[in-house]
Formats: structure tokens, sequence, C-alpha cells
């Protein structure tokens, strides 16, 4: 499998020649995020840590900053370059395994065009992840806070990408070679690059269609299971009002070293949107996320991680680049995996509110 990853990025470099650049004239431009969220959790977690599985808007009965970020983004004819440096609970959460001074950084790339005469293009560093619809940019989502699925796979990742995208902008096709499953530093240990690939369809400008993957090991290279995960979606605007996002998630990850044997976790997701005017619109989303043996979400529990969730939101545009959102979420699991006063329960609600400036 390894072997047909590297042979399709090797014919990406070497079908191509460099060409001349075209008149693009080199610019620096700046941007900014900011989101600010209060979650009422009615579990009332003591520590005011919400369940563990979630590493956005994860502060109970606390007003608190989600993510903040400054970007600087270089672009001219054959090149291009982000760095973007964040602060929040989102880093605090999500980054917690990667060494300090990298914690605090959303995104930092270099890319080479390989072609003037094709969209293909070569990027290397810390990247947004290819894997999913929803990322750590709440404004950018249908709902205010994240799908299980998308809190529990990458949001960001670390390596180099080659991307190729058709003249009429339909197909985009990526192959990548990558320090892990979500990873800046390498676990200690691990020898192997991961690998992924994303393959993109848009037949027209209302509905997109998605496939990625990721294979790789996660562990030390003496302790290899190796790990196999497509996420597969689809974005549908049914109307001008109605919209609908669906979306599965399907891994497995050998038991031990060497074993012909896999433990598996899956997840279904879908969203459905309605927009009432430029003002106001609203969101419903059903998911189910089932990790039975822990591989991604460890609960400790008879029957492993087995949840299932509805939320619902309505968002109100302040302005083009301000929102406000507000949102009621539940969980509900087979096993007593939440805590309430001390006690364990199989169920989490909770009302969440969040305010999102792009700059």
């Amino acid at each position: 499998m390894k072997t047909i990853y590297f042979t399709l990025i090797a014919l990406f470099v070497f079908q191509t020649s460099i060409f001349g650049q075209t008149e693009i004239k080199p610019s620096i431009t700046w941007s900014g995020y900011l989101e600010t969220y209060y979650v009422y959790d009615f579990n009332q977690p003591a520590n005011h840590e919400r369940p563990s599985f979630m590493y956005n808007h994860n502060r109970h009965n606390e007003f608190n900053l989600n993510l903040g970020f400054i970007k600087g983004t270089y672009l001219s004819a054959n090149t291009r370059a982000n760095l973007a440096l964040m602060a929040g609970t989102y880093a605090q959460y999500n980054l917690a395994s990667e060494p300090s001074l990298l914690q605090h950084v959303f995104e930092a790339n270099i890319g080479v065009k390989l072609s003037n005469k094709q969209n293909l293009w070569l990027d290397a560093g810390i990247m947004p992840s290819h894997i999913g619809f929803e990322s750590a940019i709440s404004k950018d989502c249908w709902t205010l806070t994240r799908s299980i699925l998308a809190e529990n796979s990458p949001y960001y990742e670390s390596g180099a990408k080659i991307t190729y995208i058709n003249l009429d902008n339909r197909w985009t096709l990526s192959a990548l070679a990558l320090n892990g499953w979500q990873r800046i530093k390498r676990p200690d240990g691990n020898q192997t690059l991961a690998l992924g690939t994303q393959v993109q369809f848009k037949p027209n400008d209302k509905t997109t269609l998605n496939w990625s993957t990721f294979i790789g090991n996660d562990k030390p290279s003496s302790q290899k299971q190796e790990r196999y995960f497509s996420n597969l979606y689809g974005i549908f605007q049914l109307s001008s009002t109605l919209g609908l996002i669906a979306g599965f998630d399907y891994g497995l990850e050998q038991k031990a070293v060497a074993s012909s044997e896999y433990n598996t976790w899956y997840s279904p997701v879908a969203i459905l949107k309605y927009t009432a005017n430029t003002k106001w619109s609203g969101a419903v989303r059903w998911e189910y996320y089932q990790d039975k043996n822990g591989v991604i979400i460890a609960s400790n529990t008879p029957n492993g991680f087995q949840t299932k969730g509805y939320s619902l939101n309505i968002d109100y545009k302040i302005s083009d680049n301000l929102l406000w959102r507000m949102e009621g979420k539940y969980l509900e699991s087979k096993d007593a995996i939440f805590n309430k006063e001390g006690k364990a329960v199989n169920n989490n609600f909770s009302l969440n509110t969040s305010m999102a400036i792009q700059l």
C-alpha cells in the first residue's frame, strides 16, 4: 500500500516541468480571527473541564477565548507561504502533546508552484488537515461546536503535500507525507512517515464530494500498529435556503504488532442548514460515534465509547465579518461515561454561545 502512495507522489513530481513565472506581483497580506465563547454544561464539572474528547469550547461556566490568531500570507507567481500564531483553549487542549514553543503555531508552511501551465503545488510545513469538512475556525463551520467526528480526527498536520487542481477547478487531487496523526513532533522512537490522499470533486456549484485517507503508525516503531482511516463526505446545496452535509468516517488499527486482526471505529454525521435571510440561519445535527475498543476515545467501560448526539444552533450575522451563535447540544452514551455531581451518568447537555470576528 505504501508503495502505491510513494509512486503517486513520484508521478506528480517527475511528470511535471517547472516553467517561467507568470505576471503576479509579490504581495504580503495580513488577516486575523478571534472567537470568544461561553458554555454552560448542566453536568457542572467541578474543574470546569468538559468531557475529554472535546477540544473546542470545552470550558464550563467561563467566558473564554476558543481561538484567536494573526496570520501573514505571502504570494507570488510561483511561491506562497503562510504563518499564523494563535492563542486560546483550542491551542491549550488540542496541542497539549506538542513542544511548548510549537503549541501556539496555527499554520506555518511554504509552497512552490511546479508548473505555470497547470495548477500544481508542493507545500511543506504545518498545515490545516486534509481530513474532514470542519475546521478549528468555527465561523466557517455550519454549527457552533464541532462534531465528535471532527474533534477526534486531525485538525492540523505537519509534512509535505502535492496538490493538483484542474483548469475548471472541479477536481482537486493531493498526496501527502506526514509526521503522523495530527503531529508536529513525531512520537519518540517512531521512524516511519505516515501517508495521506485527498480526492475532491465539484461537479457543479451546489455539490462537493470528498474522500480523504490516512495510513500510518502513530506509536514507536517497536510497538508499530498500522492505522488505516477513510473520511468521506458530501456537501449539497439543496435549494437557495437549504443545505446538507453528510459524512462518514471509518478507521482500522492493528490490535498488536504484526497482527492480522484490527480494532475498528466509525462515525456517521448529518447536518441540515437553513438560511432564512442574509442575517439569520440555523442548523440541526445528528451524529453517532462508535469506538468499542478505545482506539481514539478510551471510555474504560464495558461497551466502550458508543455515543450519539444532537444539536440545534441559531446564527445571527451582525455584519459581514462578525457572527453571533447560540447552540443547544445533547449527547447520550450507551454506558455512563459522563460525570455529574460525582456520579457516572450516560448523558450530557450544554448551552453554548460564541462571538466570532474575521479580520
